[in-house]
This record gives C-alpha cells, structure tokens and sequence, in this order.
C-alpha cells in the first residue's frame, strides 16, 4: 500500500507541481518500509510477546493517520485506509482486537479532524489546505467514516470469529477422522481372517497384516496385484467371481502353496464390494483352516477307531474261545495220532497259525479293552535306557543297526504306569527297525519341555519314510505295513497316548525317515477315570 501511494504522489507531482509537499511524504514511505523490516525482524517474538502484535498494529494506524493528514485530512480519499489495520486487527486478535482499534482509529481520526479545525494543524500534515468544509459536512463525514470503522471491525471480527471456530471444529474433526481411520486399521489388521479388497479388475487395494500372515507375501508387495494369482484362485472360484454380483457371495476351500513353502488348507468367501469411487469392487476374506481339517480328520479318526473297537472286541472275543478249543484238540490229536511226516507238518502249520491268530486277538483285545492304570512315579530316562538294552538284543536287531540314546543325566519323572510306557517306546522304537532293513540308526531321546508340565518321548529312524496321504492311517488298527506283527502296535499306543491326555506328533520324509514325538503330561488327568478315553492330537507333516 505504502508503494501505491508513493507511486500515486509522483504522479500527482509531476502532473501538478507544488500540490502538496512531498518530502514528508516520502518521508512517511520510508518510515513505513522501515519499520516493516522491524516486524519481520520481530516476527519471530511474538509467539513469546504478543504485546508486540498489539503494538504493530497501533503504529500501522499512526502511519494511516499520517498518510490521511498528509493529504487533506477531512478532505483526503484516503480515510477508508483505515479498514486495513483494523481486519489486520480481526485477523490475528479476532473480534475484541477488531474493535478496539477501530476505537484507536476512530479517536486519532477524530484527533485529527479537531486539530485541523482547531488550527493546531503543522503546516507539514494538512495545514496548508486553505479552506476546510463546513462543521456540519465534517460531523457528516466523521459520522460516516465513524460507523464504517465500526462496522468493518464488527463484521471483520465476526467473520474471523467464524473462521476461527471453523477452524476449531475442522481440527477437531480431522482428529475424529484420523482416530477414526486408525481404528479401522488397528481393527483390521488385528483379525485373524486375512482381508483383501480388489477394485473391479480385481487389483488389490488393500491387505491386512492377517493376509500377509497367512499368505507369506508382504502388504506393499501385495498391492497393486492381480487377486487371483495372489490367492490362487482355482479355477472354478474364478468362474463363480463372474457372475458373483448376481450370486452376491461365494464360499470355496482350496489349498494353497504359501511364500514359504507350506500347503495351506484355505477357506475363502466373496462378496461385491462398493467402492468410494461408485465403482463396485470385491472383498475376500479368507482363513487358514489346516489346523481344523486336521482336527476334522483326528475326529474321524476316533469315531472309526470307536467302531472298530465296539465291533470287533466281542467278534474277537467270541473266536478266542473256539480257537482254544481247536488249539488244544489238534495238540492231543498231534500226540496221540501216528502221523507220517507230511501229515506232522500239517499238523504243526495249524498249530503255528492258531498262536500267531491267537497272539492277535490277545493284542487286539489288549487294545480295545479299557486300559487299568497302575499308576506310580516313574523314570522316563531310565525306561527309555532299558528298552534301548532290550531292542539291541532283540529280533528285529540287524548288525548294520545303531541305537542311541539322549536322555538327561537326572531323573525324568513321570506319574504313569511303568509298563504302559515301555509299550509306547517298545511299538514305535520296533516299526523304526523294521523301516530299515538294510540298517541305519535309531534315535531314543526322552526330554522335559519349558512351557507346559509334560514329557517328550521321541523316536527317529533313517527308514524307508511314510508317504504324506499314508499318515492318517497309521493309528488305525490292522493297517501295519510289515510283514511281521498284527498291524495293532501303533493303534495301542494311540490308545494308551489317548488316554493319557497326550498327544502324538509325526513327520516324515520318504526315503530319508520318520520322526515320533509322544507328549504325556506329568500327571495325567485321564487316572482320575482310569481309562476313559480323550480326544487324540495328532500332528503329520511329510
């Protein structure tokens, strides 16, 4: 402003030499861009001083006074300069700061207006004007420019009054929004489900710390990609996505090869999604359910060996008898009869056949029948020492075989029943020398874990290995895969684990061999009900 008036008064100079005295004037210009440097230097005070603001602002309405009087006073065009300090004023100190100095400009307006009429005028500012209107055109204008200062700073403050509270309230709700939006984050990326939402060429626009969990494949990563290949749809999912806005939802299970390798067994379902945008995209939520299929399977599992057991136990039962009688008949008669070579061979094959179907009916009838717990409190390390001893002296023992043994130096006390025990190692430990006919090392290890009060009983063999789609099936009874035994070795120890309230853990690896971790609790609270059955976990991996 200070530029234009002094670019005004050089035009009015040059066009009418001696209109005003122009020194002061420039005089007034100068002082004016001066102390604008001071306001800058000063700037950065007025956080810690605001008196300062207050004070820039009075000066600022001295200058227009001093610009007003400059030319003409009552008579210059310039009296409306005032309104600039006073929105100045509503601005920065709002409506109060607005109408207090509109009341600052209004007295030295005033001042000023006397002084010229009163002749006190200097020469320099406005007292060279030789004829002043009338008193009652200058109440008129002072009157006029009186309510104008008013009204600019009423309307002014109001207006920054409004601003302000704007403001307040459009922080207030940016924080809303904000707090808002991490909410929805935090809940999102706190499901267990992974969510992926798509845009209608199903490129994924977002995914939730669960999808990047479940998948292996990071958010940033993620974004951007095609969906299906993400997911890996198959391809009928990727059929029923098509017609999915008239479906409105779509549920499938797969399976799924995550970024580290696993096979996943996923469930997935689908659904149209409205996008800001006013577009229709997808969203996808998905969980990993191989835990539960396992359970599923686990259940399965117990139900066909329930079954088996209520069925096959009286069946069993009812042949013993029989088969003791034939048994003992064909003794006498092998005694008393004269039998010629052949005929006492024949004789001593039935004879051979009765034990071996007699000693799988004493087996099957050991595992179907209720276990009876004799429980004392036992030395794991010490049971798993003796039957390394014993399967070193056994049948299934070849000299290319080696067994070691990792038990801790100390007792590993267990409250079991001693003999059910050595039973568990005996099964496992004997199927890992049959898997290894051509020799190689067996494993016992017997160890206490630092979380859960249990013991870990565990068996390793480098045998032929246990194909992925075989290891459901070899808890189950009569399924052995030698070619000695009566295929019920690992269904007892099932049992026996089962009614510990323990758990069993294979894995393993065609060709390269198998791994059994048996977990028994320190003191089972299966005792109480000596031998009422638990579910089972098992846990596969090939």
């Amino acid at each position: 402003m200070g530029t234009a008036l002094l670019g005004w008064a050089i035009l009015i100079q040059v066009n009418r030499p001696g209109a005003f005295p122009i020194d002061p004037f420039f005089f007034l210009i100068g002082v004016t861009y001066a102390l604008s440097l001071v306001y800058l230097t000063t700037l950065r005070f007025v956080d810690r001083f605001p008196w300062l603001a207050d004070a820039q602002l009075a000066v600022d309405a001295l200058l227009v006074s001093g610009f007003i009087g400059l030319t003409g006073g009552i008579v210059s065009y310039f009296s409306s300069l005032y309104v600039l300090p006073i929105i100045a004023a509503s601005m920065i100190r709002f409506r109060r700061g607005a109408l207090q100095l509109a009341a600052v400009t209004a007295v030295l307006y005033c001042g000023m207006i006397a002084a010229q009429y009163l002749g006190v005028t200097p020469s320099w500012l406005g007292g060279s004007v030789l004829e002043l209107p009338s008193r009652q055109f200058a109440q008129y204008t002072i009157g006029i420019n009186l309510f104008g200062f008013a009204a600019v700073g009423l309307l002014s403050g109001s207006l920054a009054e409004r601003l302000r509270s704007a403001d307040v309230r459009l922080e207030h709700a940016s924080h809303e929004i904000e707090d808002l939006r991490a909410f929805n984050e935090y809940v999102i990326d706190g499901l267990l489900s992974g969510l992926v939402t798509a845009d209608g060429d199903l490129r994924i626009l977002t995914f939730n710390r669960a999808a990047a969990g479940i998948t292996g494949i990071p958010a940033e990563q993620a974004v951007g990609q095609d969906a299906r290949e993400v997911l890996q749809l198959p391809p009928n999912a990727r059929t029923q996505l098509a017609v999915l806005p008239q479906t409105r939802s779509i549920r499938v299970e797969f399976e799924y090869r995550s970024g580290d390798g696993r096979l996943l067994d996923v469930g997935l379902m689908a659904t149209t999604l409205a996008l800001p945008n006013g577009r229709n995209g997808y969203l996808f939520t998905f969980q990993d359910v191989t835990e539960l299929r396992r359970l599923e399977r686990n259940a399965r599992l117990q139900q066909r060996l329930a079954a088996v057991g209520e069925m096959a136990a009286g069946i069993a039962h009812e042949i013993r008898n029989p088969l003791a009688a034939i048994s003992g008949s064909m003794q006498v008669l092998r005694q008393e009869l004269p039998l010629n070579e052949e005929q006492g061979q024949l004789m001593d094959i039935v004879l051979k056949e009765s034990e071996r179907l007699n000693d799988t009916i004493r087996s099957f009838l050991a595992y179907a029948r209720p276990l009876k717990f004799q429980i004392t409190q036992v030395d794991v390390a010490k049971i798993v020492q003796d039957a390394a001893v014993l399967l070193r002296n056994s049948a299934e023992a070849r000299p290319g075989h080696t067994i070691e043994v990792q038990v801790p130096p100390t007792p590993l006390w267990l409250d079991a029943d001693e003999n059910q025990v050595r039973q568990i190692i005996w099964n496992i430990a004997s199927n890992g020398l049959r898997a290894m006919p051509d020799g190689g090392r067996l494993r016992l290890v017997a160890e206490s874990t630092s979380g859960p009060d249990e013991v870990v009983l565990g068996v390793s063999d480098e045998g032929r290995g246990i194909p992925a789609e075989e290891l459901d099936t070899i808890f189950q009874p009569f399924r052995g895969s030698f070619d000695k035994g009566t295929g019920l070795g690992l269904a007892i120890v099932h049992r026996i684990v089962s009614d510990y309230g323990g758990n069993i853990e294979v894995s393993s690896d065609v060709g390269v061999g198998t791994t059994v971790r048996v977990r028994l609790p320190l003191r089972p609270a299966a005792i109480v009900g000596q031998g009422s059955r638990r579910p089972l976990g098992l846990r596969e991996s090939s």
